[in-house]
């Protein structure tokens, strides 16, 4: 099944446990979710919205929702968002990598660094913080350290190479030895084990 089907599906799954249940906040969260896969954006704002309104401290959907207005590039609303989900809950990994990664894109970069340290204080194999501590050292024009986080972030099991080759943060490395290294030798496994 492909995952636009999947997502679909989810929806599908979501709205009926809504019209059984509408104060359901779960699965406005999860329906927002896959909203978001597909790229609606608007529909995924709403769905976390409500299911915030419902329960003003349920964290997951403040991180949710941060997240879309990361992609969209609402920086300042993103950061607002996990701000909340910290202060709901103070172990929530993902809130404090996200912020730090909003951090990094507005070139904060001792906020970012702060966060993103949080992150893998809470959970050390969070391979996304894993791999933004990768891009922080990118952006700050340390190909060797922004490697060796990298390739510690793949090994743990991030493997969106379509990020990892496309992505601005990467732009002060991707002529670097190592980083060229990385992608040589991480992809073309990764491909044999697609294969």
């Amino acid at each position: 099944m492909n995952k636009r089907l999947k997502f679909e599906i989810s929806i599908d799954r979501y709205t009926r446990a809504i019209e059984k249940d509408p104060n359901d906040y779960r699965s406005y969260n999860n329906r927002g979710i896959a909203f978001e896969k597909l790229k609606r954006y608007r529909k995924a704002i709403q769905d976390f919205s409500k299911a915030i309104e419902i329960n003003p401290d349920f964290d997951a959907a403040y991180t949710n929702r941060g997240n879309v207005y990361q992609e969209l590039g609402q920086y300042d609303k993103a950061i607002e968002d996990f701000n909340s989900a910290i202060r709901i809950n103070p172990n929530n990994s993902m809130a404090y990598n996200n912020r730090g990664f909003c951090h990094l894109i507005l070139s904060d970069f001792e906020k970012a660094r702060l966060d993103i340290q949080k992150a893998l204080e809470i959970n050390p194999n969070n391979i996304y913080a894993l791999n933004s501590m990768a891009e922080f050292y990118s952006m700050n024009n340390d190909p060797e350290s922004a490697c060796r986080w990298l390739k510690k972030a793949i090994e743990s099991g991030y493997k969106n190479w379509g990020y990892i080759t496309r992505a601005k943060t990467y732009d002060n490395i991707r002529n670097a030895d190592c980083f060229r290294e990385i992608l040589k030798t991480y992809i073309n496994t990764f491909q044999k084990e697609e294969g």
